[in-house]
């Protein structure tokens, strides 16, 4: 039996009008609890790992985070909010999760290594000390689409925890990972490059951040009304089309997933998984595949707002120097920083416990474009 404080981000409202609407209304925004706590993943030198092409692997890593951590709190009964980043993710878990969420990522991490010869960092800082640093999380919750929301997030607050965790001084806690068993079930990679729309140019990844926090709500709103304005409503500025996808099919693809999920290849199911794929061409022509994937398209992870704007959307070049002028006055006014990166393919990774409603599915650009965004935007800071 759960608590109410445990229950914190489920019980919050489902708030189904425009976002730029939601966003200036401070009240329909919740504090997180103090004694939650923030966790955060990232890839360490992840940016070089892209540089040398290794893209698909750092976002196979990112998923996996979320995954171990989204089994743990689905089999304790507790929705918790997270934010995919590309290559690494942000969790707000309540404090009866937090040892199991850490003991699974330090599994994770060493899985991680040894398979990929990837350092993954996963660290945390209570909710409590944040508030004590005068930063603030302001969380609602938002329907992004008819069957899927996502968390919206307003303050520093984990901007905060950020810096803490990738900072120096930060002291890891040497947990024993063994104390938790690490479940990656229903961690999936199987779409290969994902062109953009047949009546689209290009994928555009986009990071924004405010320069005053006190201005977050009246700037991010600003600039998804010129969003909408220049590219459309977020289903036509969707990268993700049905009608663009396509599974993997080589052995060395279906490997690499099966590595982060397992740890090893396993032959026989390897062989198992790479017929799986082949009948999926079979099982996507029937009425319930074609229906799973129209609400692939629709649990498509394309915005994140964590205290800043993360998206991956699709449009033509006209439309992209259209956006790019606004921001660049934007930014000479002195009311955002952004990084952008432009590619011919967005990739995406999933989380699949069913295929009625339990799928999620995490975009990216091509060759990193979360983290090319960033590198982008740090560089302006």
């Amino acid at each position: 039996m759960t608590d109410a404080n445990e229950q914190f981000y489920s019980a919050l409202p489902l708030h189904k009008m425009p976002l730029h609407v939601l966003l200036v209304k401070q009240k329909l925004f919740s504090i997180v609890p103090a004694d939650w706590h923030v966790v955060i993943t990232d890839i360490t030198g992840s940016t070089n790992a892209v540089l040398q092409g290794r893209h698909e692997d750092v976002n196979l890593i990112a998923t996996g985070s979320i995954v171990s951590v989204l089994n743990l709190a689905f089999g304790m009964d507790i929705i918790i909010p997270f934010f995919f980043g590309g290559d690494g993710a942000t969790f707000i878990v309540p404090p009866v999760l937090i040892h199991k969420v850490m003991h699974a990522l330090t599994l994770y991490k060493n899985n991680t290594l040894a398979n990929f010869n990837l350092s993954l960092r996963a660290g945390t800082v209570p909710v409590a000390d944040i508030y004590e640093q005068g930063h603030e999380i302001h969380i609602a919750k938002y329907s992004s689409s008819a069957t899927f929301s996502i968390p919206i997030v307003l303050g520093n607050g984990l901007n905060y925890a950020e810096k803490i965790i990738k900072g120096d001084d930060y002291m890891f806690a040497g947990l024993a990972a063994q104390e938790t068993i690490l479940d990656l079930s229903g961690m999936q990679c199987r779409w290969d490059k994902i062109p953009p729309p047949a009546d689209k140019e290009e994928i555009v990844t986009l990071l924004i951040i405010a320069k005053e926090v006190s201005q977050q709500a009246v700037v991010f709103k600003k600039v998804l009304e010129a969003m909408e304005e220049l590219y459309g409503a977020p289903e036509i500025r969707q990268p993700i089309s049905v009608g663009r996808l396509k599974l993997k099919t080589t052995f060395s693809k279906l490997g690499n997933e099966m590595r982060a999920r397992l740890g090893k290849i396993r032959f026989l199911e390897l062989l198992k998984t790479w017929i799986v794929t082949f009948y999926g061409y079979i099982y996507f022509s029937t009425k319930k595949g074609r229906d799973f994937l129209k609400s692939l398209v629709d649990m498509s992870d394309t915005l994140v707002i964590d205290g800043r704007i993360n998206t991956v959307i699709t449009g033509n070049a006209k439309q992209r120097v259209a956006l790019q002028n606004l921001l660049n006055v934007m930014e000479a006014n002195g009311e955002i920083i952004y990084g952008i990166h432009i590619s011919g393919a967005s990739i995406m990774s999933c989380y699949v416990r069913n295929l009625d409603d339990g799928h999620i599915h995490f975009v990216d650009g091509a060759e990193g474009g979360y983290t090319q965004a960033a590198r982008m935007l740090k560089a302006k800071l």
